[in-house]
């Protein structure tokens, strides 16, 4: 039935400009606002846009929205942490080192949050 559909992912977040100036600024995205209908539009290379939405009464999810899949994942922590983000610390089954990576498998996989608090990772396999 939606084999050949284009399918998208949408979350909310509570402040649209603090979201806009997060992705685009800090995490590097194209940001388009669309005030038609008052939401944020992310563009992913080679994938349909993801869309952001403002909900005064947002609560964040306690799962991860999106996932960044990178080149290596100790760079790219280093980089944002310049940049001002800070990785979660898990403890236990998903137990993250110093920087706030969790190795397992030969993937390897960093936990952060938005301005609203919705869970973002970057990963890195192989």
């Amino acid at each position: 039935m939606f084999k050949d559909t284009k399918a998208f992912s949408s979350f909310s977040v509570n402040d649209l400009q603090k979201a806009k100036e997060f992705y685009q600024q800090v995490l590097g995205l194209e940001v388009k606002e669309r005030s038609d209908m008052d939401l944020l539009e992310l563009h992913i290379k080679d994938g349909n846009p993801i869309l952001i939405y403002p909900k005064p009464d947002h609560t964040p999810a306690t799962f991860t929205v999106l996932n960044f899949p990178v080149q290596d994942i100790e760079e790219t922590v280093d980089k944002l942490n310049l940049l001002g983000v800070h990785f979660a610390q898990y403890e236990g089954a998903i137990k993250t080192n110093e920087k706030g990576i969790f190795n397992a498998g030969g993937h390897s996989i960093a936990w952060f949050e938005d301005p609203a608090g919705n869970i973002l990772s970057v990963l890195q396999e192989g």
